[in-house]
């Protein structure tokens, strides 16, 4: 259920024009606003390849299945790069600092108060960081 909540709120952010559906467009958008390179002609690949419906857009299913698909290899590597763009610059752990910078990116506003709250919740070891295992952990919650 946490994932479903999880993937849900991540299409309602790439979903900018609130129609229930992701265009290549709006896919390019927000790839480039977490910090990844996509040329137009990747994001109509990517949606091309999911659209079970042929109708050019990516329905809340369709998502799901792109986010989730690939090899347990390369589900592994984009957890790796995901962990990448929310920690701070060569500090190896996520700071309520750095959480609090990526959701400002993606449009969320938050505080560094609630930052460490949301750490707090998979801070395992208490140092008031995620290393890489918490945010596994996070993730896969």
């Amino acid at each position: 259920m946490a994932e479903y909540k999880q993937h849900q709120r991540l299409f309602d952010r790439f979903d900018e024009n609130r129609d229930g559906k992701i265009s290549a467009e709006e896919l390019q958008q927000c790839v480039h606003l977490i910090g990844k390179d996509m040329s137009y002609e990747e994001a109509k690949a990517a949606v091309e390849h999911n659209d079970s419906d042929n109708d050019g857009l990516l329905d809340f299913e369709d998502f799901v299945r792109l986010i989730e698909g690939g090899s347990e290899e390369e589900k592994a590597h984009e957890l790796k790069e995901a962990f990448r763009m929310y920690e701070m610059e060569g500090c190896g752990c996520i700071t309520p600092e750095s959480l609090n910078r990526m959701l400002a990116r993606l449009g969320e506003s938050t505080t560094i108060d609630e930052c460490r709250g949301m750490i707090c919740r998979y801070d395992i070891d208490g140092d008031g960081l995620l290393n890489f295992d918490e945010f596994e952990i996070m993730m896969r919650c």
